[in-house]
């Protein structure tokens, strides 16, 4: 949701309809990126998930959301006692929860570094407070610092685990960005046009320049250096991408057909490797974009695609999910009649958390999928 699932670009003066909206898909979709980037097993085992311990029972508090995959066998999850929260690892294996952490305060978002060794948590006691705790998975804080808010976005660097990006929102959807760096325990602002950003590699971050001052449907993607400030244009005409580990996947109209659009892989050097076409929604004056993930083990991008082109709003035929393998270009039909939802996958690529709490679980190999929390 890939919580994984969470989730999912925008610009940002526009109207405030469309900037809502998109980041609301925005949240979504950014969750769902890192979950897979770093393969790891239990003891070097893969087990089947008819193995599994199905459903799992909150061991204390009202069920809030599940944070996404720890390990192959593991996942997270939080719960809600009255004014705080505590997180949990859920193994599926042995059927039992493992207490990590406890905040004094609601916990609103939880995001697992992308090689599993540390949650970031956010806690607000209030509409406009806040604060971030970094954690590793015996519960030791390993850095924290209050922050006030409405509303924040990150965006860990999978080369550098040390540095997070973060976007802070005021109620007006302003914005302010600031780069944390845990090796040297500070917290610095930069300067970059548009609140939505991914990395590219250690010191390099990529964003879409929106025009602001007209309305558009794309932008170009821009490659920028946050080490000596230079800018680099890459792409034209895009709506929306992610970078994963040395693949860039950007989402266009197609050239052919306005009405759909076009998913394009490129490698670390910008060379495209393997693109596909589907059927296009639209919401307002902007594009849906429906949710995914990445499988790096498999090299498959697994996606909800609808049936036709119309407006979101009055779109009823349901999505298939569809895997695409980038090795050999094939495609196959996993589920069909499903709700666009955000998605997580194992790192194994065998299963994957579904649902807007990551409530769910879809067994990629039998098409089953199942409830994860006990009623």
């Amino acid at each position: 949701m890939v919580h994984f699932g969470i989730q999912k670009a925008v610009r940002y003066i526009f109207p405030i309809i469309l900037f809502l909206s998109l980041l609301l898909g925005a949240c979504n979709l950014q969750t769902q990126k890192k979950s897979n980037q770093t393969p790891q097993k239990k003891n070097g085992t893969t087990f089947s998930i008819k193995d599994w311990k199905l459903p799992l029972t909150v061991s204390k508090g009202e069920f809030f959301k599940i944070a996404g995959w720890v390990s192959e066998n593991q996942i997270l999850y939080i719960t809600n006692i009255e004014q705080s929260s505590n997180i949990y690892i859920y193994d599926f294996l042995t059927g039992k929860s493992k207490f990590v952490f406890k905040t004094d305060s609601p916990i609103v978002n939880v995001q697992i570094s992308p090689s599993k060794k540390y949650f970031l948590v956010q806690s607000s006691p209030s509409t406009y407070e806040g604060l971030i705790e970094i954690i590793n998975q015996e519960g030791k804080v390993s850095w924290k610092h209050p922050m006030a808010s409405y509303e924040l976005e990150f965006e860990w660097n999978p080369y550098d685990e040390s540095k997070i990006l973060i976007s802070n929102f005021n109620e007006d959807w302003t914005f302010k960005l600031f780069l944390i760096e845990m090796n040297h325990s500070k917290m610095k602002g930069i300067s970059v046009p548009q609140p939505f950003l991914q990395w590219v590699n250690r010191d390099r971050i990529a964003y879409l320049k929106w025009d602001e001052k007209k309305s558009t449907l794309s932008a170009p993607l821009v490659f920028k250096d946050l080490e000596n400030g230079e800018e680099r244009p890459v792409f034209s005409g895009v709506f929306h991408f992610t970078v994963f580990p040395d693949l860039l996947l950007t989402i266009e109209a197609n050239k052919v057909d306005k009405t759909n659009s076009t998913y394009t892989f490129f490698d670390k050097k910008l060379k495209p490797i393997f693109s596909f076409s589907i059927p296009q929604l639209t919401n307002y004056s902007d594009w849906v974009v429906p949710n995914y993930d990445f499988i790096e083990n498999k090299k498959e991008f697994i996606a909800f695609s609808p049936l036709e082109s119309t407006e979101a709003d009055s779109y009823t035929e349901g999505f298939n999910l569809v895997t695409y393998n980038l090795k050999d270009g094939k495609h196959q039909l996993i589920l069909s009649g499903m709700n666009d939802a955000p998605l997580s996958c194992s790192p194994s690529g065998n299963a994957c958390l579904y649902g807007n709490s990551f409530e769910k679980l879809i067994d990629l190999n039998t098409k089953k999928i199942y409830d994860l929390i006990k009623e």
